[in-house]
């Protein structure tokens, strides 16, 4: 037997909103993005804790992944969420208490159904090859059938702009059958993704006065959009400012095509910019952890340039913005950056002044006066070196050395007296490749010999064996990711080449770079810095280092 709903029935706030997140459905359309079970259940859990008042689960039935996470989750509740199942009207000519398609759905035993119908007359003939009246008998006949069992009802009015935009009397009539049926929401959805903003509002004023004048006060208007026409957000935004209650959406857009609206866009703009209430304060400003925890539980690297939560959505990087930004935020940040749990970030480049490098010292606790000559040289000594082709603006693990070493704090671990790499190509299918290392680490001169499958691989892997022995944490340091750039072209196989490396510890991960004319030269430069900056961050707390604050996994 379903139990009431609780968090449903909570008091009404003024302004309130209901999010619902579709990162487990319609999120998991998205090209090259799969999906474990427990994948599923690590992200619903998160969103859980973010206060996400629904979440669609998936459609039970469709596949053996999903009937598993409605059964996991009713062994172990949410704390808050509506888990929601998600499903098709009956089939064409099939009461729907016959239709064995709905019976999983009753099976998941959640409160809340939404199930999806057409809004096109283009799709009733020509996807269901029905009627338009039998359409119509599906919708309401689907949703009373859920009612009778006890189940609360969204009904996601299928391709409803462009149903609307061809038929819009019909249009209408399939929302008067949801209604008629006992829906508690009809959801707008933008399905082709391919309306603009002004369509939005008009058409969902359209649809909210028409409730009004059925005198269907009790039923809310939702909407769903997609990114089509890289407006999904902004349609959004649109129907909610009509009346709209119901937010649908997935955590950093993901989704089919070009994606869904992106809650993390459209959250702290409601809440902080309009003034609705979404999720609470303190949820708020874990907004950027969640967004960046799901990216690696669905394993695609962050947007860093994403509204809100991206890396770089705070990051100044021109002298005259930093300069501006630390008398006053409100010159280049449109909102305080903690409060959607992100940080200000000063980027370090040819581009910087003084004050990018002063404002970077502090963030890695470092007090730098301007009148130090250390300042002046660090500054010179930092575009002399990007003028050679270093790129600290994307290895701040690197910087962060440089400055140490112009302050005289930096550390020396160990130091490599040389290096030797040797390719065998024995045949066409394989290379493999040998590195030797010469290391002393206190005061002891190791040579140590790995192999690996490429002559960075090696090289890395003779690096740990000789270190180990003195800093056993390296074991949990990994490359994470490896990049070239060749910086002149022109020279060909003489060029310069850049080499940056990010490395992880499993908690953290940080990026240094190399240059050389050299590829192994330039990727042994990055490799011993990864190694390095790794075990200085062992004796660093979170305050101490931007990096780590900033990279949490």
């Amino acid at each position: 037997m379903v139990e009431n709903s609780t968090n449903y029935q909570r008091q009404t706030m003024s302004k309130q909103l209901w999010i619902y997140d579709t990162t487990l459905r319609d999120g998991a359309q998205r090209e090259g993005l799969s999906l474990s079970l427990e994948d599923k259940l690590q992200i619903a859990r998160k969103l859980d804790q973010l206060g996400i008042p629904f979440i669609e689960g998936g459609w039970p039935g469709a596949n053996p992944k999903d009937v598993q996470l409605f059964w996991r989750l009713k062994e172990e509740p949410l704390s808050q969420a509506e888990i929601v199942a998600f499903c098709s009207t009956r089939r064409p000519h099939t009461k729907a208490a016959e239709d064995p398609s709905l019976k999983p759905i009753l099976s998941a035993g959640t409160i809340w159904i939404t199930t999806f119908g057409k809004s096109w007359d283009l799709h009733v003939t020509e996807s269901l090859k029905t009627s338009l009246e039998e359409n119509l008998a599906m919708i309401q006949d689907t949703i009373e059938f859920f009612r009778s069992q006890g189940r609360r009802v969204i009904y996601d009015a299928e391709h409803w702009f462009d149903g609307y935009k061809n038929n819009p009397e019909y249009a209408l009539e399939t929302l008067k059958a949801a209604v008629a049926g006992g829906a508690e929401w009809l959801v707008l959805c933008d399905t082709n993704g391919g309306t603009l903003p002004h369509e939005v509002t008009a058409i969902a004023k359209t649809v909210v006065t028409a409730l009004a004048n059925w005198g269907e006060t009790s039923v809310q208007v939702g909407i769903h959009t997609h990114n089509d026409s890289g407006t999904a957000v902004a349609n959004a935004l649109a129907a909610v400012m009509e009346g709209a209650t119901m937010i649908q959406g997935t955590i950093n857009g993901y989704g089919e095509r070009c994606g869904n609206a992106d809650l993390c866009t459209l959250i702290p703009n409601l809440q902080l910019k309009l003034g609705y209430s979404c999720i609470a304060n303190e949820q708020l400003s874990k907004l950027s952890e969640s967004s960046r925890f799901i990216s690696e539980v669905v394993n695609l690297a962050p947007d860093d340039h994403a509204p809100f939560v991206g890396l770089s959505a705070f990051a100044h990087k021109g002298g005259i913005h930093v300069s501006a930004v630390e008398r006053n935020p409100l010159t280049y940040e449109h909102i305080a950056p903690e409060e959607v749990g992100n940080k200000r970030r000063i980027v370090i480049s040819d581009q910087s002044g003084l004050s990018n490098v002063l404002a970077k010292a502090r963030n890695y606790g470092i007090n730098l006066e301007r009148d130090n000559p250390t300042s002046r040289q660090l500054l010179q000594q930092l575009k002399e070196l990007e003028n050679q082709g270093y790129q600290f603006e994307a290895a701040e693990a690197s910087f962060e050395l440089l400055m140490r070493s112009a302050l005289g704090t930096r550390k020396q671990w160990f130091e490599i007296r040389g290096f030797q790499v040797h390719c065998d190509k024995s045949s066409l299918a394989t290379c493999n490749s040998l590195a030797t290392v010469k290391v002393i680490v206190s005061d002891r001169e190791l040579l140590e010999v790995a192999e690996g499958n490429g002559p960075v691989s090696a090289l890395d892997a003779a690096l740990r064996k000789a270190l180990q022995n003195f800093y056993p944490e390296i074991a949990e340091f990994q490359l994470r990711d490896y990049k070239v750039r060749i910086l002149d072209g022109k020279a060909g196989t003489s060029a310069k080449t850049r080499v940056l490396v990010e490395s992880s510890n499993g908690h953290q991960r940080w990026t240094t770079v190399g240059v050389s004319t050299n590829i192994l030269d330039a990727s042994y430069q990055a490799v011993v810095e990864g190694l390095e900056y790794g075990l200085m961050l062992q004796q660093q707390t979170p305050s101490n280092s931007v990096i780590l604050a900033e990279s949490s996994l």
